[in-house]
């Protein structure tokens, strides 16, 4: 059973993928991320602090709900992001309470990343 303080939170992101071992080298390089592998089909990954999978079980599906994911320094996470394969898809910008940028992985999908300052 899940601890109270897990009650309604993200628990768990999945995506559908075209290759998972492109998919890791992907998130790997751009953010670190490490991997357990449970066979051919599925992958979990697990950024330190929230787990997901990769599954190649289903259609890539780009769209739905934008994944944001938090940097301390965002130029930073843009170039890695970059030097990884992805593409920015929009640039930096501001907002009220911060900046942020968008970028599409290696099968389509969008994310983001923002940063306080």
């Amino acid at each position: 059973m899940a601890a109270p303080t897990d009650n309604r939170r993200i628990d768990y992101v999945e995506f559908n993928v075209n290759n998972i071992e492109a998919s890791k080298a992907f998130y790997g390089k751009a953010f670190g991320w490490s991997f357990t592998d449970y066979g051919p089909e599925y992958c979990e990954f697990d950024d330190g602090r929230l787990k997901g999978g990769f599954t190649t079980l289903g259609t890539p599906r780009p769209g739905g709900a934008l994944i944001i994911l938090y940097a301390d320094d965002l130029e930073a996470a843009l170039s890695s992001v970059e030097s990884a394969g992805g593409t920015i898809v929009k640039p930096i910008t501001g907002f009220p309470g911060g900046r942020r940028f968008h970028f599409s992985d290696p099968d389509g999908y969008e994310l983001a990343v923002w940063t306080k300052n």
